[in-house]
């Protein structure tokens, strides 16, 4: 497998405090398709109320030209509803689902128990089967929470396992509040790659400038090949605390790359224009 870059507007936009108009978002992620992201998490398809930055996520779809990019579209959802809303669309290849493996955090993110939420899945992963898309889980919380909730190694296996019987192919461990250490993450990866050979695991790490590349090389020097990053390191999730921890640095994982030798082709010139509209657009 190659390594993988999933390039994340939707978290650096979604706790915004000021709305980012449609047209910008549609330049923004236009331009990141130009760049060679393997894929975009564009938009959400979930309560304008609870997430009103993403209300137009259909608007910025329609005005997405993806005739000259080979990245594919994924869009999170947190509910049947949502989910069945952007199955039915053609361009979006991808459905991320956040479950949390803290309860507390489950129903702040979702109104929804764990139990409930893994009915969701289940539901979810038959209409991505019957629409050709695919689902991707986000295991949330997974290397602890700041609810006093219960977390050790063998809740995130639990949960692992769990969604490998739901015939899930696509984990992504999220640091949701940058907890993780990288000695967390890096036995994390060693137990579950190898338990999980036909699952593709990946980290999505919310982390400050500080401790940023320790991470990183946690998960690169463990068997992670799918990063989640942003540009700039902007983000974080609105439903966990009152405040956003960035996430990691899109910029950062290109130059790791580059420091490990790894091959990573992608369109410099657009790279610096993204940087220089999310500068425009995130002040």
């Amino acid at each position: 497998m190659q390594y993988q870059i999933i390039e994340c507007p939707r978290d650096a936009m979604q706790g915004w405090k000021t709305f980012i108009p449609t047209e910008k978002k549609i330049e923004y992620i236009n331009t990141l398709l130009q760049v060679g992201f393997d894929t975009i998490d564009f938009g959400s398809f979930v309560s304008p109320k609870a997430i009103p930055q993403m209300a137009d996520t259909v608007a910025v779809l329609n005005g997405l030209d993806l005739s000259k990019t080979t990245s594919k579209l994924l869009a999170i959802v947190a509910n049947l509803r949502g989910a069945t809303d952007a199955a039915v669309l053609e361009p979006i290849q991808y459905l991320g689902f956040p479950f949390s493996i803290s309860p507390t955090f489950q129903l702040r993110n979702t109104n929804s128990t764990m139990e409930q939420s893994l009915d969701t899945v289940a539901a979810i992963q038959e209409l991505c089967i019957k629409n050709k898309k695919q689902l991707v889980v986000y295991l949330s919380m997974a290397f602890g929470n700041p609810y006093g909730d219960m977390y050790n190694e063998a809740v995130l296996v639990e949960f692992a396992e769990k969604m490998n019987g739901l015939g899930i192919e696509i984990l992504s461990l999220a640091d949701t509040v940058g907890v993780a250490t990288p000695l967390q993450i890096a036995t994390a990866l060693k137990t579950l790659v190898p338990e999980f050979p036909g699952v593709t695991i990946g980290v999505h790490l919310h982390s400050t400038v500080q401790n940023r590349k320790e991470k990183l090389i946690a998960a690169l020097d463990n068997g992670c090949k799918r990063f989640d990053g942003a540009i700039n390191g902007i983000g974080g999730c609105p439903m966990a605390d009152d405040i956003l921890v960035g996430n990691a640095d899109t910029c950062a994982i290109l130059e790791l790359f580059q420091e490990k030798g790894i091959l990573y082709p992608y369109n410099r010139e657009a790279l610096q224009k993204a940087i220089l509209l999310a500068n425009a657009i995130f002040r």
